[in-house]
């Protein structure tokens, strides 16, 4: 039975057969032809033989492994690798076929290489999950023939490997990476030039030319007979909080990912910079409830905590209370702090709905709305129009566009502080933002 499972035929084969065949007809004409053909197909059943001993002599003539990282990164070009070692001491064909898991709906998945004895292979791949949760790879199916390309044996390797897809970690990297060395403009965010001083004092030192001025401290310069300053240091420790909607509105998606996954990708790469920062970071999740709260910490290890609690958001996708999310905020948080909302407004009079409570957060913290542009509105409206039907179109994309910019105007004239991005700018325009509240000292 084991034998039969893991025996085939090659489409090679099927060639010879279709030869014979030929030479079987032509002898109908031509009768020399009549002994060839039986001869031939003496000599196919021993090579069909031969090659069905030389490829099931050696137990283990193939080995195949697939390397999985231990987590995935959702929303991201994933690579994986696929290692197999040749033993046969012939030329092998090889087919190789990986059972991806269901969520890709890849059934034709292969890859054909050829090995000589003892020769190392690897073949590297790419996938992109859109979805959190786990993901089960099936067998690692390798195919291999000899030179004769009669038969082929199957080899099975690695049966149902789990490994999960949580929030990017990519993304988050590239970020890390780029908080670190203070390379964040190269990436695409702005420098932002401070302003001001904060009021975190750090200790009283000497005047040297180039200080400001204003800084002086004349009580510690009369003491000391020279000119003293007092010198500060940027606020650390501050406070900062991703509120993530899991309503209806966050369920559109953009490049087959979900507004929401957009806004919990973005989450935990803000939060890493954040903590690299020296400043606190914490996680709100609601929609009729509130399904998260993790409160504000500066450990570099709490990122961990955010990490496990965004991989585990699930939603109905019902529609949010931001009566609750505002009561939530006023009984758990208590110093004044950096609130990150991500939603989705469509029309103007949903933002009106929700305006008091708003209006209410923002009285005590530094409220950022982060809402997101239509980017299928924004691809219609710049297609020329060439007909009637399509103006219709193009007139109506252009209103909802509109709505958008109206609604980003009204939370600046009522002091809360607004986002208005593509999905794919998420990340980047959320963290220059925080620079830009941090450089400004408005928290």
């Amino acid at each position: 039975m084991k034998f039969l499972k893991s025996f085939y035929i090659h489409n090679q084969f099927f060639r010879y057969i279709a030869v014979l065949a030929a030479v079987f007809i032509l002898s109908y004409w031509f009768a020399i032809l009549y002994p060839i053909a039986w001869l031939l197909v003496f000599i196919l059943i021993t090579l069909f033989l031969l090659d069905t001993y030389v490829l099931y002599a050696s137990s283990n003539g193939i080995f195949g492994e697939r390397e999985l990282p231990q987590k995935l990164s959702n929303g991201d070009n994933n690579t994986l690798a696929i290692k197999l070692t040749c033993k046969y001491p012939f030329r092998t064909g090889i087919v190789l076929i990986d059972e991806l898991p269901v969520q890709f709906q890849k059934r034709d998945f292969s890859h054909q290489v050829y090995l000589r004895k003892g020769e190392n292979y690897t073949f590297d791949y790419a996938i992109r999950p859109v979805e959190r949760g786990e993901y089960v790879f099936g067998n690692l199916n390798v195919y291999a023939s000899s030179p004769l390309q009669i038969v082929k044996r199957r080899f099975t390797f690695q049966r149902d490997q789990m490994v999960p897809v949580y929030p990017s970690i990519i993304q988050m990297q590239q970020y890390d990476f780029l908080a670190v060395h203070n390379k964040l403009s190269e990436f695409g965010l702005k420098k932002i030039r401070r302003i001001g001083h904060t009021q975190e004092f750090e200790q009283i030192k000497e005047y040297i030319k180039g200080d400001d001025i204003r800084t002086i401290n004349w009580k510690a310069t009369a003491k000391k007979n020279q000119l003293m300053v007092n010198q500060y240091q940027d606020e650390k420790s501050q406070p900062i909080y991703s509120l993530i909607d899991t309503g209806r509105v966050m369920k559109m998606p953009f490049n087959n990912l979900k507004l929401l996954d957009y806004a919990i990708n973005s989450a935990l790469a803000f939060s890493n910079v954040t903590l690299k920062r020296n400043d606190k970071t914490g996680l709100v999740t609601f929609s009729k409830n509130i399904e998260t709260f993790v409160p504000a910490v500066q450990k570099l290890t709490h990122l961990n905590t955010i990490l496990e609690k965004l991989y585990n958001v699930n939603t109905e996708f019902t529609d949010s209370d931001f009566g609750l999310l505002y009561a939530h905020i006023k009984r758990k948080i208590n110093q004044r702090s950096l609130l990150l909302l991500y939603t989705n407004f469509e029309h103007i009079s949903a933002l009106r709905r929700q305006m008091p409570y708003l209006l209410a957060i923002a009285k005590k913290h530094v409220l950022v709305v982060v809402f997101f542009e239509n980017t299928e509105l924004e691809n219609l409206i710049s297609t020329d129009a060439e007909d009637l039907q399509t103006i219709y179109h193009k007139t109506i994309a252009e209103k909802f566009s509109l709505e958008k910019k109206l609604m980003q105007k009204e939370l600046q004239q009522y002091g809360i502080q607004t986002i208005l991005t593509k999905p794919e700018r998420l990340t980047i325009n959320t963290i220059n933002k925080y620079l830009e509240i941090k450089a400004r000292g408005l928290l």
